[in-house]
């Protein structure tokens, strides 16, 4: 079995609602077991800013797929809740996102399809601060840091706010 860490996030429709009903679709598959998931998280949008803010979290998962076979079901799982892909657009709003952030400690890349460990996760707050819950001490296998060292870093972390505490006014 591999422990797997996802990111998965939402700003289209009842963002809480398409989080969890991902969560749930994975644990129906008999390949995957959840360990751990994180609090739920109002986010500011990454990369393209003018958009509806996210509801984000983090899980830690364990599953025997191998990469490829496990991100074809997390692809299936947002596809049958309306996600659409568009083709070189990134950042667009979605009705649910999930990302493979670590599979076990492995390091791989198979050119735009698919990058383990996720190749922007140490750059991102809204990443960051749910995998904290998840598992702070976890270490990244390229950079050589914890969770809780990424997190330290960041030069200029977006909004991370728990969800269902007032927001600052949006423009």
């Amino acid at each position: 079995m591999a422990r797997v860490f996802l990111s998965l996030g939402s700003n289209i429709g009842d963002r809480l609602a398409n989080i969890q009903q991902a969560v749930s679709m994975l644990s129906m598959s008999d390949d995957v077991s959840i360990v751990k998931s994180s609090s739920f998280y109002e986010t500011e949008p990454w990369g393209n800013v003018n958009q509806n803010w996210f509801v984000n979290a983090a899980v830690a998962l364990d599953t025997n797929l191998a990469p490829l076979e496990f991100l074809k079901l997390c692809q299936s799982v947002e596809k049958q809740l309306g996600r659409i892909r568009t083709e070189n657009k990134k950042w667009l709003e979605r009705t649910i996102d999930i990302d493979i952030l670590m599979y076990d400690n492995l390091v791989l890349s198979i050119d735009t399809t698919l990058n383990i460990p996720h190749p922007y996760m140490h750059k991102r707050a809204f990443v960051l601060v749910p995998m904290l819950e998840v598992k702070s001490d976890l270490v990244h296998p390229v950079f050589n840091k914890t969770i809780s060292e990424l997190y330290d870093e960041l030069e200029y972390p977006e909004d991370v706010f728990l969800y269902g505490t007032i927001l600052p006014k949006q423009e």
